[in-house]
């Protein structure tokens, strides 16, 4: 099997069911659906275990319509224990995966297209550990472009999103999220997999997610620690280079350009300059 599409969710509501209904719109169809559920009382899941065992999963997600039953109870993986953490439920999911290669999705969050994995499916002759596309955040309707070379500065700066991200299971045979970083243990992983496992990445321009936004790490609950878990990770695998970086942010107007970014005004003329950048670079 190709995919393990894993999905961790808690009182997820109706966003449970859009993500699946992006995920079984794919063209390829040679992946696994691996659900974590941390216990939901909303009845969500329940709603959607009792609905694949009866044969009526259609009134709840519309795509599914598009297969037999068999293949949907083949396909689709509902695993419900308790979990510490939104780390820690990936963590449980992986033990579950069968898959070549994994990628995470929020509840809320969409596959782009009908064709992501088709696509991404087709790059992977490279034989790459880390495979990553671009996103489109929700409500900015602009294409969020991931740079094409994983250096020591995007590293610090703005690596690809996990919801973008295709990992070959063997960057988690070793280990799983360390979930002694709550917020940005995806972050960490991402680094330890280049700095410690010499991880090989491939980027693909194809768009992969329309990634919702506003999620655990990005509540102002949790901005202050998300920065210092930042710090800490970075003076982990880039050490003294952390100095030089920072300074180049501060400089280059790094918060202005974030505002930009996620500006539904001024995102389509902020991508747009990187796209031009990025064409450069490539050059």
């Amino acid at each position: 099997m190709r995919f393990s599409i894993i999905v961790v969710c808690l009182n997820a509501g109706e966003k449970l069911y859009s993500t699946l209904d992006s995920i079984l719109k794919q063209t390829n169809k040679d992946y696994e659906v691996v659900i974590k559920d941390g216990l939901s009382t909303d009845d969500s899941v329940s709603k959607l275990q009792s609905k694949l065992l009866d044969g009526t999963l259609g009134e709840l997600v519309l795509s599914s319509k598009d297969s037999s039953q068999d293949e949907l109870k083949e396909r689709i993986h509902i695993y419900s224990e308790k979990d510490k953490s939104i780390y820690d439920a990936m963590n449980q999911a992986i033990k579950y995966a069968k898959g070549d290669y994994y990628i995470f999705l929020n509840c809320g969050d969409l596959f782009a297209s009908e064709r992501v994995l088709e696509d991404m499916a087709g790059a992977m002759e490279s034989h790459a550990d880390i495979y990553y596309g671009d996103m489109i955040r929700s409500g900015c309707d602009q294409v969020i472009a991931s740079y094409p070379e994983i250096t020591d500065f995007v590293c610090y700066r703005n690596i690809p999103c996990h919801q973008v991200c295709f990992y070959s299971k063997k960057m988690f045979e070793e280990r799983g999220y360390d979930l002694s970083f709550p917020i940005r243990a995806d972050y960490e992983h991402f680094l330890w997999c280049k700095y410690e496992k010499k991880a090989s990445f491939a980027y693909k321009g194809t768009v992969v997610c329309i990634y919702e936004g506003n999620g655990f790490s990005e509540t102002k609950d949790n901005e202050k620690a998300a920065l210092l878990e930042h710090k800490t990770i970075t003076n982990r695998y880039l050490g003294k280079k952390c100095i030089l970086y920072k300074f180049i942010m501060i400089i280059t107007l790094q918060k202005l350009r974030k505002k930009m970014a996620e500006s539904k005004a001024w995102a389509g003329l902020y991508q747009k300059l990187k796209g031009f950048i990025y064409g450069k670079r490539k050059a």
